[in-house]
């Protein structure tokens, strides 16, 4: 049973990514061995330095193949087979025929280069002398090598035999190639190819008789025995490779005397970037911790991390070697002091930054070269955003939300990015220790709060945040006007109080409750916030017309004020909410848990509110060095006009977003293009329906394609036996007798449609399309999310 690691022992796993190592307890002493061990490093150094090919965005890059080119002039197997038996079996008739006398006139090309005098009378006659025996000898063996190169160019055979002896392992390939070159020498020596007697028939009769010797003619004799056997023998020992073999057989051989093998080439895990910069010290002492299993792959992607910013800055490498001789792996350590997840179910490649979440199908739709290749996402793509639609059931949630949110939760961890996570309580995203900080609204054993202002002290800013969370969604609400209305009332509440109003209170303002208003009026008066003032009287003023837009919030606020709320959402000094300004510039790792079940209304406004201080805070940024990520478990009545927008500029701001829907049409339909615009990414679970592969058809566009077309058109016979030969076969076949007519031609055609998307894609699977956020295009990819 694959239980994906949640119950697996720690490193059993075939591409486990290497588990954080701390010193072992002091083991009894081992009985002293019989012999050397074999050197063995860490999995932690094997992964290190593992080779990483240059490949196209999306390709899972540790441990990948390219595969061979594909020839597009390449000869299907059968057909190469077929094709080198047919001209096989008619080189042998034709050689028969001539063998055996019923091709007439072949010796007329040899009389007319030979004296008249060879030949008996009449062009059938035969040779007269022995030197016309002898010439005739000659002439059918090069009749023969003519046949062997024609026929052999006809069927292919240099080709047949490259593909299936040449390319063979050892010693299959060896064994094959001596396999024909016996047959080869049992043909000859049979007579069957004429080698030996035109070879003696062209050797001088002096060298034959030796002089008399016999002796001598015996070693001429025995010889040319050897020179054709030698012959005949050296083009299948290059086929085959005898000498390769045979080299290889001698290596594998002990060796009783010679030097010891060298030391392994250094890789990442000796660290030679420091020793080229003049930091032995801190390599070697890196080094030793790798050897010795204290440093996972998160520690040694932080301080190569660490490394990058220090190189820039020379002032700076004194310190950084300092910082690694005292204390090691855990150098730069992660705010929470942990250097690890308590699990993982994905398989990452952190110095890439890549999470494999499956691998592309083999099927016609995927380029040759991306076939069986595993495939990734990292942060060069999700710079982009990423779309996900797919029915419930689909699995957004297992294979892409989860592992997307755990290679971010790990890169958090090497100081590399932030990651924020919104779902529903009880979402599976990893236990809540893999996590810095968990809010769990209308929960009592949440720890932290959750900032309804975002942190904003700028009611203009705080009021921008409130009023896409609150009414963005609503149709015949101006979020303008709405933030208008809400500066008016925070700014008032900000300066009499200094602090933004809570939930209740906020109720209060919003609903025009006369004695809550009249108290801050008198406030402000009596502190001089004469501008404040007029806010206030402006807001009054505007009370109660057709397009006050406090109504509706006053409403959506009442989702907020219930008591499964009452202790969130505090503000003031004592309070300590959680702001999502905090993760611009710390690596943190968030989940936020939202109420979906049984406050599904106030789920939707929260997430809403927490994409539009996102996108917000993260374009306002100065620092971008840190890559920044909202994930959404369902984006479900998240996404505005505003919100679209801003996702389109988290490219920029070096941030990102991950969105899952279930459908386009949970986004409003003035939007569905807009949001296929923003996000780069976009990707098609098993399932979706014609109208939502409608959508993604569009958005991936067309591409020509090569197509053929067969037509069938009778074939009419004019001449009796043609016609009965038809007759025979239509009544053997059931079938009339038709002439193929193939049209090939170019077209344009969609690389997904609708209904293929509806209807083709198998269950866990999806087509995924990728953009980098320099420009690079990966064009849709079926990918096998089980792989």
């Amino acid at each position: 049973m694959d239980t994906e690691d949640t119950y697996d022992a720690r490193g059993t796993r075939a591409h486990a990514v290497p588990r954080p190592a701390g010193p072992p307890p002091p083991p009894a002493a081992p009985p002293r061995p019989a012999h050397a061990p074999a050197a063995t490093r860490p999995a932690v150094v094997q992964w290190l330095n593992a080779p990483r090919r240059p490949a196209p965005p999306g390709v899972f890059r540790h441990g990948h193949v390219p595969p061979p080119r594909l020839r597009p002039d390449r000869v299907p197997d059968r057909a190469l087979l077929s094709g080198a038996l047919i001209s096989l079996l008619s080189g042998v008739l034709l050689w028969t025929l001539l063998w055996n006398g019923y091709i007439p006139y072949w010796r007329v090309p040899m009389k007319l280069v030979t004296p008249p005098e060879w030949w008996r009378a009449g062009v059938m006659g035969g040779p007269a002398t022995m030197d016309a025996v002898e010439a005739t000898i000659v002439y059918r063996a090069l009749i023969a090598a003519l046949l062997i190169y024609g026929f052999g160019r006809l069927g292919n055979w240099p080709e047949l035999l490259r593909r299936f002896v040449g390319s063979r392992p050892q010693p299959s390939r060896a064994a094959a190639a001596a396999l024909l070159a016996g047959l080869t020498q049992l043909l000859t020596w049979k007579g069957t190819l004429p080698v030996v007697e035109p070879v003696f028939v062209l050797t001088p009769e002096s060298w034959l008789q030796g002089g008399g010797d016999h002796y001598r003619a015996a070693v001429v004799v025995y010889g040319l025995y050897t020179l054709i056997v030698a012959a005949l023998l050296w083009p299948f020992a290059r086929l085959g490779d005898w000498p390769g073999l045979l080299r290889t057989l001698r290596r594998g051989e002990p060796r009783r005397a010679g030097p010891p093998p060298g030391p392994p080439a250094p890789g990442r895990a000796d660290w030679p970037e420091l020793r080229e910069a003049g930091r032995p010290e801190a390599a070697e002492r890196l080094a030793g911790e790798l050897a010795a299993g204290r440093m996972n792959d998160v520690d040694c992607v932080r301080v190569h991390h660490a490394w990058t910013a220090a190189r820039t800055d020379p002032a700076r490498l004194a310190s950084f070697t300092d910082t690694v001789l005292r204390h090691g792996a855990a150098s730069w350590a992660h705010p929470s002091g942990e250097r690890d997840l308590p699990t993982r179910t994905a398989t990452h490649d952190l110095l890439t930054g890549q999470v494999r979440i499956g691998r592309s199908a083999d099927h016609a739709r995927n380029p040759y070269e991306r076939r069986g290749s595993g495939v990734a996402l990292d942060p060069a793509v999700l710079g982009t955003s990423l779309l996900a639609v797919g029915p419930p059931g689909a699995g957004k949630t297992h294979r892409l939300i989860r592992p997307v949110t755990e290679s971010l939760a790990l890169q958090a961890l090497a100081r590399r990015c932030s990651v924020v996570a919104v779902c529903a309580a009880g979402t599976p995203l990893g236990p809540d220790d893999a996590y810095d900080v968990v809010v769990k609204p209308g929960d009592g054993t949440s720890l932290h709060d959750l900032d309804l202002y975002g942190g904003a002290t700028d009611p203009d800013e705080a009021a921008a945040f409130l009023a896409e969370g609150l009414v963005g969604d609503l149709p015949g609400v101006d979020t303008r006007r709405a933030a208008t209305a809400l500066a008016q009332l925070l700014g008032p509440h900000h300066a009499a109080h200094g602090r933004f109003p809570a939930v209740p209170e906020l109720y209060e303002l919003l609903s025009g409750t006369p004695s809550v208003l009249a108290g801050l009026r008198r406030r402000l008066d009596e502190d001089g916030h004469h501008a404040m003032l007029r806010e206030l009287e402006a807001r009054l003023r505007q009370s109660g017309s057709a397009s006050d837009p406090c109504p509706a919030l006053a409403d959506r606020v009442a989702l907020l004020d219930r008591p499964a709320f009452a202790d969130f959402f505090a503000v003031g000094p004592t309070a300590r909410p959680f702001s999502l300004r905090s993760v611009q510039h710390h690596p943190l790792r968030v989940r936020i848990d939202l109420p979906e079940r049984a406050h599904t209304e106030a789920s939707r406004l929260l997430a809403r509110l927490i994409l539009a201080q996102f996108t917000a805070m993260a374009t306002a940024r100065t620092d971008r060095s840190l890559f920044t990520c909202l994930v959404l478990d369902d984006a479900t009545g998240t996404l505005t006009a505003d919100t679209v927008r801003g996702i389109q500029r988290l490219r920029s701001a070096n941030a990102g977003a991950v969105l899952a829907l279930r459908t386009v049409d949970d986004v409003p339909e003035g939007l569905h293009i807009a949001l296929l615009g923003a996000a780069g990414c976009h990707m098609a679970f098993s399932g979706v329906t014609t109208w939502d592969g409608r959508r993604f058809a569009e958005a991936w566009g067309t591409e020509w394609v090569e197509t053929r077309e067969v037509a069938h058109h009778a074939v009419f016979a004019d001449q009796p036996l043609t016609r009965a030969v038809h007759a025979l076969r239509r009544l053997v076949t059931g079938q009339a007798v038709t002439r193929d007519a193939v049209t090939v031609r170019k077209v344009e055609r969609e690389r997904w449609s609708a209904s293929e998307l509806a209807r083709e894609v198998p269950a866990d699977h999806a087509v995924l399309s990728l953009t980098t956020v320099g420009g690079e295009h990966v064009p849709p990819l079926l990918v096998d999310l089980r792989g």
